[in-house]
C-alpha cells in the first residue's frame, strides 16, 4: 500500500505527436477517487501577451468503480458512529436541569 495520498494529483508528460491536433502533453490525475486522463496544448505565444499558456481537458477514465477518497471514507464512518452512539444514548430531557422555575 502506499503511503502517500494521490488524491487531488496527477502528472503530465510530454507527448509524441503524430498529428497537429494531438496533446503536446499526456498524463493522468486521480480527483475524489476517480482515475482522469489529462491532455495539454501548448497555446501560441500571441494569444497571451505574457508568453505561452498551457490549455488543459480532462476525461474520465471509464469502467471505473465508484469509490470515496481513504480519508473522507474513514471520517465518514467516524460520523456514522459517532451518530450511532448518540442515537443509542435515546432521547435527552434538556429541559431537566434543576431549576425550579
Amino acid at each position: 500500500m502506499s503511503q502517500y495520498d494521490n488524491n487531488n494529483r496527477g502528472a503530465i508528460w510530454a507527448n509524441a505527436k503524430t498529428k497537429d491536433t494531438q496533446p503536446d502533453f499526456t498524463g493522468s490525475i486521480l480527483v475524489d477517487g476517480k482515475d482522469y486522463f489529462l491532455s495539454g496544448w501548448k497555446r501560441k505565444a500571441d494569444a497571451n501577451p505574457k508568453g505561452p499558456v498551457l490549455s488543459l481537458a480532462v476525461t474520465i477514465k471509464e469502467n471505473q468503480q465508484h469509490q470515496q477518497p481513504p480519508q473522507q471514507s474513514t471520517q465518514m464512518a467516524q460520523a456514522k458512529a459517532n451518530a450511532m452512539a448518540e442515537w443509542d444514548k435515546g432521547p435527552t430531557d434538556e429541559f431537566s436541569d434543576g431549576i425550579p422555575f
